[in-house]
């Protein structure tokens, strides 16, 4: 979703220094949830839509290791022998 605002605009309707949300962007700092709250506002997108996104985004490259663990589990015969040999 773009909206076409620039760094600085954000920055300032969120109440962020300029240098924090730009190390947050470039992966140099982590964002709080309070931090990511004030990015949302100023935005006015939902924190919830930014959590669901992310959430789904995990889901998909998490997936390929959890029908690996059930392909094993299949293969032991449990899930109790999958831990034991863990």
């Amino acid at each position: 979703m773009r909206q076409g605002r620039t760094l600085r605009q954000v920055s300032a309707d969120a109440r962020v220094s300029l240098g924090y949300i730009s190390e947050v962007e470039r992966g140099q700092k982590e964002a709080s949830s309070e931090l990511l709250a004030a990015i949302c506002a100023a935005l006015e997108v939902p924190l919830s839509s930014i959590l669901r996104e992310v959430s789904d985004r995990m889901l998909e490259q998490e997936r390929p290791a959890v029908t690996e663990v059930i392909a094993v589990g299949r293969a032991a015969g449990s899930i109790n022998d999958v831990v034991a040999a863990a």
